[in-house]
């Protein structure tokens, strides 16, 4: 397997896997998938394998905090750490930024996943989109 992770201006890609994972698999409302910040203050990070993308996540930098979000990677790729990678790519482009730590609002059922990345989780439990999540921050 020959997987490649870069920052991307191509967010209809990262759209159509999002759209994939989060409006097909989970359910959640298509006027939510995508948000303004995908065009505004986003920066893109596109996971291929082979040359097919696979995966995507994102970054909005806030001076030294960087939220990383919308981490998805098709069913098919799952468990073969591609989503690992994406985190990290993302935190190395969120460093390069300037920031100092990373947070990101974790579905419940990824706390383990996110855990074993040195996050930790913050606050309370909120529903987004119909999904319970939780806050989790990593210094870099």
């Amino acid at each position: 397997m020959t997987l490649a992770l870069m920052q991307t201006d191509d967010v209809d890609t990262c759209w159509a896997i999002r759209r994939t994972v989060f409006v097909d698999e989970q359910g959640v409302p298509p006027e939510l998938e995508p948000d303004e910040h995908d065009t505004t203050d986003a920066l893109h990070v596109l996971a291929t394998v082979e040359d097919e993308p696979v995966g995507a996540a994102r970054i909005i930098p806030y001076g030294t905090t960087a939220k990383i979000g919308r981490v998805a990677v098709l069913k098919e790729h799952r468990g073969q750490g591609i989503g690992a990678q994406l985190i990290h790519a993302c935190q190395h482009l969120a460093a390069a930024q300037g920031a100092t730590r990373t947070i990101l609002g974790a579905q419940l059922s990824a706390i383990s996943f996110y855990e074993r990345l040195g996050y930790h989780r913050f606050g309370e439990v909120f529903d987004d989109a119909g999904i319970d999540h939780i806050m989790m921050e990593r210094s870099l």
